[in-house]
């Protein structure tokens, strides 16, 4: 179907479709999406056309209907009809749609606009995200944000002309689910926040960091490590993220552990952090805490989980930790021999793989394909 109205002088323009841009994101999906929105702005200019998602809540009856019909995560049969209305007003030949369980918008706009080429990015596999959280916590409200998000993404796969994955690890994971692999890889990647200075005042304590919210893999991962690391070795380990004080007292049972809790800035804590610190167990996509680590020239102490994604740079960036024993181990050497608050080779390899430019490159050979 051909645009009405098109004359020779037709000025081709690219559409992101993406849920409200945060003017100050604080979770790996928000600080991705505002990545994401920053690099197009600065590649198509006033030829970016964004058309932001509001926050839609799931209560009554009709509502559930509808989200088992794709409307979730800020659509509604409302806001598509107005992104149609505008696709062909405005000239629109591509389309970025900024999460997988947006389907219900690429099939709506596939079926009716069949030679726009449309773009998924998948942040993570959400069937295997909500698969995690159902089985942390069972319940028919968690059962049916798994099954709306999986028909939601299987729609994304089967209408996208072209799918993003942050890592191998999601593609052969869509293929499993889904049948199909993600026809590019653009790796997590985060805006700098780093502010280059002579002298970074070294605290009085000190201390490894964990930086993550209260969402479920953060919390277990790190519930498993005071339990079973945290006793048997010395540095502090500080526990910073939103919603994590809610759990101060089943995370304090060591004395070398402290949850500070949300902070108005991260900044302040990398930079004076010896290293960081990443028991992750479970979850999908790659983990911002990483290329956040690497931003301010921390070595890493994770699991192959936290790493995933990262998997070429992680023997060079820090340790790689299967059991306790090997956290303890990594830790208390780290613990010995870290002396440096800051080192510029992890920050070059931040600014060679996971910067807005680096970002920015990959986005537009994609785009450009």
């Amino acid at each position: 179907m051909k645009h009405i109205g098109v004359s020779e002088d037709f000025v081709p323009n690219i559409m992101l479709v993406t849920n409200a841009i945060h003017k100050t994101p604080t979770g790996g999906r928000e600080l991705l999406c505002k990545l994401n929105y920053n690099i197009l702005k600065d590649l198509y200019n006033d030829r970016c056309i964004v058309f932001e998602l509001s926050k839609n809540y799931i209560i009554g009856i009709k509502s559930i209907i509808n989200a088992f019909r794709g409307y979730i995560d800020g659509l509604s049969p409302e806001s598509v009809a107005l992104a149609l209305q505008q696709i062909q007003a405005q000239n629109v030949n591509k389309i970025f749609v900024d999460g997988s369980n947006l389907g219900k918008f690429v099939k709506v706009v596939k079926t009716k606009f069949p030679e726009i080429q449309i773009y998924t990015f998948f942040h993570n596999v959400e069937a295997r995200f909500f698969w995690g959280a159902f089985k942390q916590n069972p319940s028919p409200h968690s059962l049916a944000v798994l099954a709306t998000n999986y028909l939601a993404e299987r729609k994304s796969i089967a209408y996208a002309d072209n799918i993003i994955c942050l890592n191998n690890r999601d593609s052969a994971l869509l293929k499993k689910l889904y049948g199909r692999l993600s026809d590019y890889i653009a790796p997590m990647s985060i805006q700098d926040k780093y502010t280059d200075r002579a002298f970074i005042t070294r605290p009085k304590t000190k201390f490894a960091l964990f930086v993550g919210g209260d969402f479920y893999a953060n919390f277990s991962g790190i519930k498993w490590f005071v339990k079973n690391v945290a006793p048997y070795i010395t540095i502090q380990i500080f526990i910073v993220g939103r919603g994590m004080k809610n759990f101060r007292k089943e995370l304090e049972i060591s004395n070398n552990v402290k949850v500070i809790g949300e902070v108005d800035s991260l900044e302040k804590w990398y930079l004076e952090s010896y290293f960081v610190i990443a028991p992750i167990f479970d979850g999908s996509g790659m983990k911002t805490k990483i290329a956040e680590a690497l931003m301010f020239g921390k070595k890493i102490i994770g699991t192959p989980e936290a790493f995933s994604g990262y998997e070429e740079i992680s023997a060079e960036v820090g340790h790689v930790c299967t059991n306790a024993d090997d956290f303890i181990d990594a830790i208390n050497s780290a613990d010995k021999m870290v002396d440096c608050l800051f080192d510029r080779k992890l920050r070059e390899i931040y600014k060679s793989k996971y910067s807005f430019s680096a970002a920015k490159d990959r986005l537009k050979r994609i785009l450009n394909a």
